[in-house]
């Protein structure tokens, strides 16, 4: 602590300064130095908070967006608005004051709408992606720690352990077998093998391989090093231009919506062709016939269109954040709810990640373990009796427990009210069941303290450690933990009752495997191996033969009941679960039992099966079995290609640094949050912040009610403009006194957009949204089933304006007062449409029955809004003025409400065959 001391007072550099040195040409000693740090106890918590206050967060400077001004200019580059803005500027030449100004409102209108709506929706999404960060493993005050990255600051030492992303520029210490891919710094695809000597000046920084780079991912082995640059100051961050992604918001349908927006505005600009034809055909006037076509133009755009599918969007996204589910690239909320089939891992998804041992053989006894989770509390029993782990009939025991206490990278900790691991969870409970024993890891390590490690990996499916005994016994000892399969095919010995070598029967020993596999447990083996005290390394081919059995270690990680649940959820939804893991195949399977993906009939598929297969029988095999155990990662790519070629929409969760190809290739890639590395993290789609499953299904379920939502909009707001544009054009052709004007047209849309189609993104899921089939992907934009139901609802829109304007003006012969009840018309027609489709009925039956259920408020909110607007646009003298209408009679108004209630009816009738809830 005294160097710590000297280097707190000794820290004088900065950013800047920092920028001179060239780092993979200094000795390690000299890099220490330099930076004032400790090259075994780090930093001092208080020195790093100093430098942290010094030279801020590490993290990159955002690239500057777009200024407002230009955003907001952005939001007339629509094709539908072209033709309005021309519309009122020839509309201003012709010196009709009030229509131009009317058509310039309502457009700046929708254009600051969107503009609003557009920059919620980038903020909600920009937000959700800092939300997810990536943290570190640090020594600090001679503790190891874990930091959100953004705390690092020059001076740390930083571990490296396979699938972690490099979170600051370092260099390094110490490595062993450290790989690191660099791709997206240095366009090398073969992951580069690190070292700790010096390098010349010259080297380029593709072959700098003492340092590791902020950004790039460790692919195997594990190193140290020392952070040298942070933030900006990086060299990632010196091109971060080059690398840094921007938030868009174009998915597969915005693309479809602006494609349809095109092909409309053809068809609108013909129709308006047509109507100017007629008109000068019919011997009307210029300006006349060009109003005319002016009302059309208008009638016939859906300005709202664009902006209300943006801020669907944007709301299902936040929705799902606060179910747990983020959202990093948004075409995955639409392709959620299309998703038929979920590849689900078991470990901490589907479980509670909650490892707690519960059966042990070693000294060919069995023994038992009460106790849950990482809590040190609980008995070793045999026969249901205590047992003493120290006593000389259990000698097996007391080593086998030793064993998983010793081969172990993790340790527990009291921490916000419980216990809970530091590292994996299995190893977690090797620890808390040997504290149950009385043995203490901090105790055991200082007797017998570690010289070297091969870290777990998933090829070799096994970690060892090598420690040193007392001087006396003149030997050290490896202590190997891994799946039965790698452990006992190098086993030669297992030790009896009293810790006497006797041969190995492996069939005895796999009986017990499947005995506790039976069970629902995960089982490892434990080994020991012997060599000369003068050894002080560990290489794979030091426990390839040899070695001596010491037990078996069987635990289970309990299901997830909230898990269970959304399994029937997603079962009911027509959704497939399938489990992949890693674990045996009969593990696999008594928990796939337990929650409910599969029955007792079902077949289980293991690794080594799949691998001898073809392609069609791969295809065939992922298609029928739900449960896949003792799968390498590569099969799981093999697995996921295999059920997209059977034209399934997969969704897969993963969280190492080999399931990054299967995630990628999945149309939905979902990575755990918590227990998941960086390199799955940046290779999904969605995040789950708490690694449940049941976050899954409730994304799926927001995925579909989005897309609800955005059909509902669609089929709600295409019938006004085409019933409008209707009215127009047959009023054109028939040679009769328009019903409508283009100004009035205007108004209508501006309500309907604002107070009757916003709501509609806000509409909560309904009950149903779960229990129908998957959405086909490839289904288009106006589906058959929705063609019909905008021409239903269109031609009634029609008939409310058009006889109810005949129908009063052959009454009273009055224009003004005949248009305006057509209006009110409409909109009453209107609100009893957006009843008839949304949760606001349903839900307050609902309360009023006394079910639990939400009341949905946004529609209700939305048709007093237009109320209000209806009585002002006819009651009101300043507006009678400007959009030529006049006040309307209690009974006249009553009129009104009674000619759009049919459409109630109507909607019954069409909810039958196509459901919009």
């Amino acid at each position: 602590m005294a160097t710590n001391t000297i280097a707190k007072n000794s820290f004088a550099q900065t950013t800047k300064d920092l920028l001179n040195y060239e780092w993979h040409t200094l000795p390690q000693q000299k890099v220490v130095k330099t930076l004032a740090s400790h090259p075994e106890a780090g930093l001092t918590h208080e020195e790093a908070a100093t430098r942290h206050q010094q030279m801020g967060a590490n993290q990159l400077t955002g690239k500057g967006g777009k200024s407002p001004w230009l955003r907001f200019l952005e939001q007339f580059n629509q094709p539908l608005l072209y033709i309005l803005l021309t519309a009122g500027v020839v509309t201003l030449l012709l010196q009709d004051w009030i229509d131009a100004g009317v058509i310039f409102a309502v457009t700046l209108i929708n254009v600051i709408i969107g503009y609003i709506q557009e920059s919620k929706a980038e903020g909600a999404i920009a937000a959700l992606s800092k939300a997810v960060t990536t943290e570190a493993t640090v020594i600090r005050n001679g503790q190891k720690t874990r930091l959100a990255s953004t705390e690092l600051v020059p001076g740390d030492l930083v571990l490296l352990a396979s699938g972690d992303k490099v979170p600051a520029d370092l260099r390094l210490l110490s490595v062993r077998g450290l790989q690191v891919d660099e791709s997206a710094l240095t366009g090398e695809s073969v992951p580069v093998e690190k070292v700790t000597h010096l390098l010349d000046v010259e080297t380029p920084l593709a072959e700098r391989s003492n340092m590791a780079y902020t950004g790039s991912f460790v692919t195997f082995g594990q190193g140290e090093g020392i952070v040298v640059a942070i933030a900006d100051a990086t060299e990632t961050g010196r091109i971060s231009q080059l690398i840094e992604g921007s938030t868009g918001l174009k998915t597969p349908l915005t693309r479809k919506i602006d494609k349809f927006s095109k092909t409309l505005l053809y068809v609108i600009l013909g129709l308006a062709a047509l109507t100017f034809a007629v008109g000068l055909g019919q011997g009307g006037s210029l300006i006349n016939v060009f109003k005319a076509s002016v009302a059309l133009v208008v009638s016939a755009i859906p300005e709202g269109l664009p902006a209300i599918v943006t801020v669907t969007l944007a709301i299902g996204v936040s929705r799902m954040a606060r179910r747990h589910a983020i959202i990093r690239k948004l075409p995955a909320v639409e392709a959620l709810g299309s998703t038929t089939v979920i590849c689900s891992d078991k470990t901490g998804t589907l479980t509670e990640n909650q490892m707690t041992v519960q059966a042990i053989y070693a000294g060919k006894q069995k023994y038992s373990v009460n106790g849950i989770g990482y809590a040190p509390d609980g008995e070793i029993l045999m026969d249901q009796k205590s047992v003493d782990p120290n006593a000389d009939r259990h000698v097996a025991l007391r080593e086998c427990l030793e064993a998983g206490l010793l081969c172990n990278d993790s340790h527990i900790e009291w921490r916000d009210g419980q216990w809970s691991v530091v590292g994996t969870p299995t190893e977690g409970a090797l620890i808390a069941v040997a504290e149950k024993a009385g043995f203490t890891q901090a105790t055991l390590e200082q007797e017998m303290p570690r010289i070297d490690t091969i870290p777990f990996e998933s090829q070799y499916q096994y970690m060892a450690t090598l420690h040193e005994l007392d001087a006396k016994s003149g030997v050290n000892v490896i202590y190997i933990k891994g799946s039965v399969e790698a452990v006992l095919k190098r086993a030669k010995h297992l030790l009896d009752t009293q810790g006497q070598l006797t041969p190995v029967n492996p069939a005895a020993v796999e009986q017990e495997v499947e005995r506790m596999a039976e069970q629902g447990l995960r089982v490892l083996a434990f080994a020991r191996k012997e060599v000369a005290a003068n050894r002080q390394s560990l290489d794979h081919t030091d426990i390839e033969d040899s070695l001596v059995l010491l037990g078996l270690q069987g635990m289970i990680d309990p299901p997830r009941q909230e898990a269970i649940a959304a399994i029937r959820a997603c079962q009911e939804a027509g959704i497939k679960v399938k489990m992949i893991t890693g674990d045996h195949a009969l593990t696999a399977f008594a928990i796939a039992r337990q929650i409910g993906i599969c029955s007792a009939q079902e077949q289980v598929f293991t690794g080594g099966q799949l691998a001898q297969m073809d392609e069609q029988e791969l295809a065939q095999a992922a298609e029928q079995s739900m449960v896949f155990a003792r799968v390498a990662p590569e099969q799981k790519l093999r697995l996921v290609k295999a059920l997209q070629l059977k034209g399934e929409i997969v969704a897969m969760t993963g969280d190492g640094v080999n399931d990054a190809p299967a995630l990628k290739q999945a149309d939905i890639g979902v990575a755990m949050g918590i227990a998941g590395s960086d390199v799955a993290k940046e290779s999904a789609d969605m995040l789950l912040t708490d690694d449940n499953f049941a976050s899954t299904e409730a994304a799926v379920e927001e995925g579909r009610a989005v897309y609800r939502n955005l059909r509902k909009a669609i089929a709600f707001m295409l019938p006004i403009n085409v019933g409008e544009s209707m009215t127009i054009l047959i009023g054109i052709l028939l040679a009769t006194v328009l019903p409508i004007l283009p100004i009035q047209i205007l108004w209508l849309n501006m309500v309907s957009s604002v107070a009757l189609i916003a709501p509609l993104a806000f509409e909560p899921k309904s009950g149903q949204v779960m229990q129908q089939p998957p959405r086909n992907p490839n289904e288009k934009l106006l589906s058959g089933s929705l063609v019909q139901r905008i021409v239903a609802i269109s031609v009634f829109n029609w008939v409310v304006i058009f006889g109810m304007f005949q129908s009063v003006l052959q009454t009273t012969g009055n224009e003004a007062l005949a248009r305006t009840m057509a209006i009110n018309g409409l909109v009453a027609a209107e609100v009893f449409y957006l009843l008839s489709i949304t949760q606001f009925l349903p839900s307050v039956f609902a309360r009023i029955q006394g079910k639990s259920r939400s009341v949905a408020y946004a529609p209700a909110i939305g048709i007093v809004g237009v109320v209000i607007l209806q009585c002002l646009f006819s009651q009101w003298g300043m507006m009678n003025q400007v959009f030529d209408t006049t006040p309307l009679t209690f009974t006249q108004a009553l009129i009104c409400i009674g000619v759009g209630f049919p459409v109630v009816l109507i909607a019954v009738i069409l909810q039958r065959f196509d459901p919009l809830n």
